[in-house]
């Protein structure tokens, strides 16, 4: 895991991504506070990645990323409640949802990394 910011950090980039395109998607969604927890769960798994990042411990950095991780598991469930309300369309739901999947993959990778870098 050699990077010098978490600005480089792929799973981060991918992270970010999803929050703009979940703002795109919500920008005139009527039902407020659906569209806060949808947002808010979607900037927190990019936030909680570089804020773990920026920590100064590897264990820290762990927890940081299983809040990512918890993150982006809310928003896969909030979406699945979205289409079935009619707030999102169904092919919206199935863009996001592997991509979702994709990165609690990639942020389970990172975990694992680090934690075998603190068995040595």
């Amino acid at each position: 895991m050699a990077y010098t910011s978490f600005e480089e950090l792929e799973v981060w980039k991918r992270g970010c991504r999803v929050a703009v395109e979940i703002y795109e998607m919500m920008k005139d969604c009527r039902d407020f506070g659906l569209k806060d927890q949808i947002t808010r769960s979607a900037v927190s798994i990019a936030s909680n990645i570089a804020e773990g990042a920026e920590r100064d411990s590897k264990p820290e950095f762990i927890r940081f990323l299983n809040i990512a991780k918890g993150s982006a598991a809310e928003l896969r469930t909030q979406l699945y409640i979205a289409q079935r309300i009619g707030i999102i369309s169904t092919s919206d739901k199935n863009h996001l949802i592997p991509e979702l999947k994709q990165i609690s993959a990639m942020l389970q990778g990172l975990i694992t990394s680090i934690r075998n870098q603190l068995k040595t």
